[in-house]
């Protein structure tokens, strides 16, 4: 399992954004040049991000802006956006273990509040991590 880099270059977006905006015009094209990606991956982003709340865009080449405070942006409130979490589970269970099996019968009662548990830890370390703080450490970088 691996969470795509959907967030990572969401959280690449939001700080070009940032960092850019009053000198430059943020558009898919530009941030493609940072990311280094097609821009038609970028647009589909800022959809996603859009659809969130997190991002306003403007047709054409009007360019991109952030709509919410950066302290009130987590890196959950991205990946929820981004991601594709099939029903909110980040672990995708094989769908039919054995039942004549001992351990393909029990793996799911072995595994499943475990993996609940950790996904729930991930999710609250996300929480606690802004867009502020990540741009605070860019800004000590550039």
């Amino acid at each position: 399992m691996q969470i795509s880099s959907r967030f990572t270059i969401a959280i690449h977006v939001l700080i070009c954004i940032e960092t850019f905006q009053d000198d430059y015009k943020v558009t898919s094209d530009f941030l493609a040049s940072s990311v280094n990606v097609n821009p038609v991956v970028i647009r589909r982003l800022l959809q996603q991000l859009k659809k969130a709340g997190i991002v306003s865009v403007i047709r054409g080449s009007g360019g991109t802006k952030i709509e919410k405070p950066l302290n009130e942006i987590t890196l959950l409130d991205i990946y929820y956006a981004v991601e594709c979490v099939e029903e909110g589970e980040l672990f995708h269970f094989h769908e039919n273990p054995s039942k004549l099996c001992p351990v393909g019968k029990n793996i799911h009662s072995i595994l499943d509040k475990r993996l609940e548990k950790i996904q729930k830890a991930m999710e609250q370390e996300m929480k606690s991590v802004t867009i502020q703080d990540i741009i605070n450490d860019t800004k000590k970088l550039l």
